[in-house]
């Protein structure tokens, strides 16, 4: 037996990564981020570590710098090709350097490059990023420290120009991560801060003035990086429009961007409540569900039994159930496959309904991977529905890879949709929830920790039942003499109480105290409406150049999908623009990347790079996980180039020491050599729930990854040392155990019970089943009936006494169906409504009064 000390990998190599340092300041609704990662090579070869690691998807990557012992290298941002050719050059030659580069298939994910770090000595590494906060349906403003990165699903062939979009993805168990993380955050605000909230272990908050706008808050010690490090910061007062104005650069250029001042205009629309309150009656509704393998894992730390797809399967429920009368719908479902419940959009009724529950409780993670892109261009290739404005809901755990394609396609499509997603589970990509929200015009929402989706997903169809905004436009009223050049994208959506963000460079010399005013322009429900901003154009204090680098990365994003749109085509230079951009304001883009040299005079560093692959978290542990590399589609981030291959050996091969895990990972093509193979991208791990026993040839392990091989298309010969098996394998390969990992079916919710006997035109029949929901029996039900009441007018006042005397806290879950049912109970025009209502409350043992039930 091998005794190591020191951190080390699952498989026993050593990892130089010992801790992660992180200090949040949040400033209002924007935050800057200053992130420590310190390495240590206890080894007695020089060693380079390459961390491929997540940041939220709106991140604007602003400084990257290294210490080593007293030498401080700030690096500077370069053009991504010149970059890597220089740091491959500085290593070749014996000489420290440092590559920090974005993925060019997702924004959210970076691969840091630490090189020729000799024996015994430490580094240090500073990244520091700015991003704004997202306003939640409950104005609680949310901060995520991405702390886990799943496997990310790249279908064939989606890989970015020149086949270079993967990210090589080194991860393990929560429980394995073999490096330590402290974070700590500073709030203030212009208004009282009144709680900060977490899904993870906190320190009690401390405020540092009497009124309460400052505060500090630190993560508990310990944590187990089985989650995302999420905040949720609530403010007295919500949210109110404010301008800020940050000065130029004295250093930059009067007339470029980073030389002239820029304002940063926050907008939170307000809609008379007479609009608010009615609930369209119309909308194609169309539900687009993530089946894949890895949404069979639970949804949270604390339910081991409700899993992703289970809750999913709940939400659809409550969805269907709260649907109006005279909509249309459809259920889509994708894997490596997709799926549709019917043809094309159907109007909504009590069969079709029926038909659509009854599928999707026999839907389960079974379809493999994570392709997206395919039933997105099904559903945008479907004839919209005169009338029956589009509403597109997005359910998945964001684990692919191809995110930009996902992304232009929504786009391409904003003007026929809406578009409203949700991120199930840890480590979900931000870049691809947040996306598909902002290109198709809707919103986001992410559930984490003990979250229970279905209150988020019933928020967002709210906002999608809200009368659709139109004709939106922007004015800006400024002193003579100064002109403005808009940096973000029009504004496409607006939604009661949710910010809407507008950068903006201005341009020329104003008096003092002058004032700017910016107007917003739309027809709200047939009537034209507005909201205009009044702000000082005097400069704040204080604020660095977080406004400008807020402001480039929303240019270079807009850029940059430009691009993309435009690739092949003439396209007036866009990506030197972007790289000029980019370099102007050191902000990262996909195009460019930091690179920091250590010139110092010393000894070149002696003898072959060792290359060590810090491993990071992912959540959800599958029975086997395969990952395969090609050459031809080397890492975007993070890849040897052909010049030091050799030099290198591939990463690590993770295994499990816990009985319960078992997995491997196989490389068709290790890094030391060996002819280009057609493969998979190299972000893509495929990970899957395997079931050997479904397979002809799975009565050995090399069964399973025969029949593996046939169905995710690899054409190589796999090296067997390039496969390990975990201890555990012989017991995930014995019949005798294939029922026991099946789950126990938990108890049914009383609400989802009650709920599944709705009717779609919102009443309840009087039957059995509803006498037991209710907990009574039928004859109970039957005998308190008031003589003159309609049987069906009789069970719905039950159920609606029920939901609001038991069910209260989930009011947010069933609000919406409650008032279709209070809706079809007025148009009954019934009689003896008051004696109905007074004798359900006798037999619940509750209290309600007409006008709390809507009636």
């Amino acid at each position: 037996m091998v005794n190591c000390c020191g951190l080390i990998t699952a498989n026993k190599d050593p990892v130089p990564l010992k801790s992660i340092e992180v200090e949040l300041e949040v400033r209002d609704h924007v935050a800057t981020v200053v992130s420590t990662l310190n390495y240590e090579n206890k080894e007695d070869k020089p060693l380079e570590a390459v961390f491929v690691f997540p940041l939220p998807g709106d991140a604007a990557v602003c400084h990257f710098s290294a210490q080593i012992g007293q030498t401080q290298i700030v690096a500077e941002v370069k053009e991504k090709q010149k970059a890597r050719e220089e740091y491959d050059d500085a290593l070749s030659s014996g000489q420290q350097a440092f590559l920090l580069e974005e993925s060019e298939q997702s924004p959210d994910i970076f691969s840091l490059s630490v090189g020729s770090l000799p024996p015994g000595e430490s580094a240090s590494i500073r990244l520091d990023y700015v991003t704004e906060l997202a306003v939640q349906a409950d104005d609680g403003l949310r901060f995520c420290l991405p702390a886990v990165l799943n496997p990310r699903y790249q279908p064939l062939g989606s890989g970015g120009s020149g086949g270079s979009g993967g990210v090589q993805v080194t991860s393990v168990p929560a429980s394995l991560v073999p490096y330590s993380l402290s974070f700590s955050a500073r709030v203030s605000s212009p208004r009282p801060i009144s709680k900060v909230e977490s899904s993870c272990s906190l320190d009690s908050l401390q405020y540092l003035n009497s009124d309460q706008t400052q505060a500090t808050i630190k993560l508990a010690a310990g944590h187990k990086f089985d989650r995302d490090v999420e905040l949720l910061i609530y403010y007295k007062d919500a949210h109110q429009p404010t301008a800020v104005v940050e000065a130029g650069q004295a250093s930059a250029e009067p007339g470029s961007l980073m030389g002239d001042p820029v304002v940063m205009v926050s907008l939170y629309p307000e809609f008379p409540q007479s609009v608010m309150s009615s609930v369209a009656s119309c909308g194609e509704f169309v539900f687009l569900l993530d089946r894949s393998g890895s949404m069979g894992c639970s949804i949270n730390n604390s339910k081991q039994q409700e899993t992703r797809i289970s809750s999913a399967r709940d939400t659809l429920l409550l969805l269907l159930k709260s649907l109006p009368m005279g909509c249309y719908f459809n259920i889509y479902s994708f894997g490596s496959s997709y799926e549709h419940i019917f043809p094309k959009s159907v109007e909504y009724s009590q069969q079709t309904m029926e038909e659509a529950l009854k599928k999707v409780g026999e839907m389960g993670a079974n379809l493999g991977g994570t392709e997206i892109l395919s039933p997105l261009q099904h559903i945008y290739s479907q004839s919209c529905i005169p009338s029956q404005p589009r509403q597109l809901f997005v359910f998945t755990d964001g684990e692919v890879g191809n995110t930009k394609q996902v992304l232009d396609l929504v786009k391409k499509n904003s003007g026929s949709h809406r578009c409203f997603s949700f991120g199930i589970g840890e480590g979900s990509s931000s870049a691809l929830i947040n996306g598909l929200a902002k290109e198709g015009g809707g919103h986001a929402q992410f559930i984490t920790g003990t979250d229970r989706m279905q209150p988020k997903v019933m928020q967002s169809l709210r906002f999608a039942l809200q009368p659709a905004v139109v004709d939106i436009s922007v004015t800006w009223d400024l002193p003579k003499g100064v002109s403005v050049t808009v940096l973000s994208p029009p504004i496409t959506a607006l939604f009661q109480g949710q910010r809407s963000l507008i950068y903006a460079q201005l341009t020329g010399q104003s008096p003092k105290a002058a004032e700017g005013c910016v107007t917003v322009k739309y027809s709200l429900a047939g009537h034209p409406s507005q909201n205009q901003l009044r702000f000082s154009l005097k400069p704040a204090e204080d604020t660095g150049s977080t406004v400008h680098r807020l402001g480039a990365r929303t240019l270079i994003r807009s850029l940059e999908m430009e691009e993309r749109e435009r690739r092949g085509q003439p396209d007036g230079g866009l990506k030197e623009k972007v790289v000029q951009l980019s370099v102007q304001s050191g902000v990262s883009s996909s195009f460019t990347a930091f690179i920091a040299v250590n010139k110092a005079d010393g000894e070149a560093i002696q003898g072959p790079l060792v290359r060590r692959n810090i491993p990071i978290s992912r959540m959800c542990i599958v029975k086997v996980n395969l990952c395969s590399f090609s050459t031809q589609n080397a890492m975007a981030c993070g890849a040897p180039s052909e010049r030091r291959k050799k030099k290198l050996c591939a990463g690590p091969v993770m295994m499990s020491d816990e009985p319960e895990m078992a997995f491997g990972v196989l490389r068709g093509l290790d890094l030391c050599g060996g002819a280009p193979t057609r493969g998979l991208s190299a972000i893509q791990m495929i990970s899957e729930d395997i079931d050997p026993f479904k397979h002809k040839e799975s009565t050995s392990i090399t069964g399973i990854f025969s029949s593996l091989k046939k169905k995710i298309g690899i054409s190589r010969k796999v090296r067997q040392k390039s496969m390990k098996i975990g201890l555990a394998a012989p017991n995930l390969l014995s019949k005798n155990n294939s029922d026991s990992v099946i789950p126990k079916q938990p108890p049914r919710d009383p609400l989802l019970q009650l709920v599944s006997l709705q009717q779609a035109s919102g009443c309840w029949l009087l039957d059995p089943a509803l006498s037991a929901a209710l907990g009574k029996t039928s004859e109970e039900v039957d005998k308190s009936k008031p003589a003159p009441v309609n049987s069906d007018v009789w069970a719905t006042v039950l159920a609606l006494i029920w939901l609001h005397g038991f069910k209260k806290d989930a009011k947010e879950e069933w609000e919406l169906l409650a008032m279709k049912a209070a809706s079809w109970l007025r148009s009954q025009n019934a009689p003896c409504l008051t004696e109905c209502v007074e004798a359900g409350n006798a037999l619940l043992g509750c209290s309600m009064q007409k006008d709390v039930l809507g009636l």
